[in-house]
């Protein structure tokens, strides 16, 4: 079979041409795997139940009649341990579930922070 002389080149350039296209567009272009678009889909979802469910948690600790001597107590906590303390007062603790959420738990202590201060 007889090919043109100007096929190799082409075909050199546009496999060339491929490889850098995918090159810039994975490295500079914002082109991800669809692995790692779940993963921040995942994530930011996430980041949205939290900040959603903090105003939950807040009115939690509002209304409950052991609110000073729970806030007190996490005031007396370490701070590397006062979201333990937090979930252990119950107010992290999602509607439903058995358990605190330690995510829910630190943005509800960042929202209670005036009240600790």
């Amino acid at each position: 079979m007889n090919t043109p002389e100007w096929l190799k080149p082409v075909a050199l350039g546009v496999v060339i041409g491929a490889a850098a296209a995918s090159t810039l567009g994975f490295s500079w272009g914002g082109w991800v795997t669809g692995g790692s678009a779940a993963k921040m889909a995942n994530a930011l979802s996430h980041d949205k139940v939290i900040a959603a469910l903090v105003p939950v948690c807040v009115d939690l600790s509002r209304i409950d009649t052991e609110r000073a001597a729970k806030l007190a107590k996490i005031r007396e906590t370490s701070a590397y341990q006062r979201r333990n303390a937090l979930m252990g007062t119950g107010w992290a603790t999602i509607p439903g579930s058995d358990t605190a959420d330690r995510d829910l738990a630190q943005a509800c202590l960042a929202a209670l922070e005036p009240d600790l201060s």
